[in-house]
């Protein structure tokens, strides 16, 4: 049986989603409905383009001598781990390729439960990085921002933990959500439980998304909020103390 996903589209020169040059793929489907999200047409789960693993492999292949030594595939989303089979199938033929592979998930699909546990742990076996995006670490404003409670995300990110897979840490810094002291003193601390963060990144909320909304004919929940200053993006980094994760970058 050919296993296919759902794919909204691909990037083939992308530079900040994982290390060195990636070909970014974008899965369809999310459960999440992030008010900051700039890609709200990749919510809907079923819908995009079918596609099989072979397919997108060999479309990233074709920019493989441009990627370098660090550079690789990274799937993104939507939400990847809404679709584990075609992961699996994806990222084991890359491996066997010699290329890297990165994801860049919420984590809000994960459950110790079967099938997901062992689907999951199979997956790892062929992902070499994650890209953890942590929104709120209040579970309460983190169902506001999200509609979706942080508890499996949490959870997720303590068993990367657990089997020591390298992970980035993602944090949007949202002006009258996630940017309060109080919140980025609590999430530093979680972080710091963790010993498999190889780096933090504070990703400052923007509006250029905004349109994509409207075209959808969506309520945009942020009006009126504005991207976060150059100061509030410092002070975040310093509370999260993002200079000491640099351990990936000198491995």
């Amino acid at each position: 049986m050919t296993v296919t996903g759902r794919i909204h589209s691909t990037e083939s020169f992308g530079s900040v989603d994982g290390p060195g040059i990636r070909f970014i793929v974008f899965t369809q489907g999310c459960r999440m409905r992030c008010e900051f999200c700039h890609n709200p047409d990749t919510w809907k789960i079923g819908t995009g383009i079918e596609r099989t693993a072979d397919d997108v492999l060999e479309e990233a292949l074709k920019y493989k001598e441009f990627w370098g030594e660090k550079g690789g595939i990274t799937i993104s989303g939507g939400e990847p781990l809404l679709q584990m089979d075609f992961l699996i199938d994806l990222f084991k033929k890359a491996k066997a390729a010699g290329v890297h592979t990165t994801i860049d998930t919420c984590g809000q699909p994960f459950t110790r439960e079967e099938p997901f546990f062992s689907q999951f742990n199979t997956l790892m076996e062929y992902t070499d990085l994650l890209l953890f995006d942590i929104k709120h670490i209040d579970n309460d404003a983190h169902k506001k921002l999200t509609k979706q409670a942080n508890t499996p995300i949490l959870e997720m990110a303590r068993y990367l933990s657990e089997i020591n897979k390298p992970v980035w840490i993602r944090h949007v810094l949202v002006p009258h959500r996630s940017d309060y002291d109080e919140y980025l003193i609590r999430l530093d601390a979680f972080i710091q439980t963790l010993q498999n963060v190889d780096k933090v990144e504070i990703l400052p909320y923007h509006t250029m998304g905004k349109y994509k909304w409207q075209e959808m004919g969506l309520k945009y929940p942020l009006e009126g909020i504005e991207p976060p200053t150059e100061t509030r993006v410092k002070n975040a980094k310093e509370l999260l103390y993002t200079d000491n994760y640099t351990k990936y970058l000198t491995r």
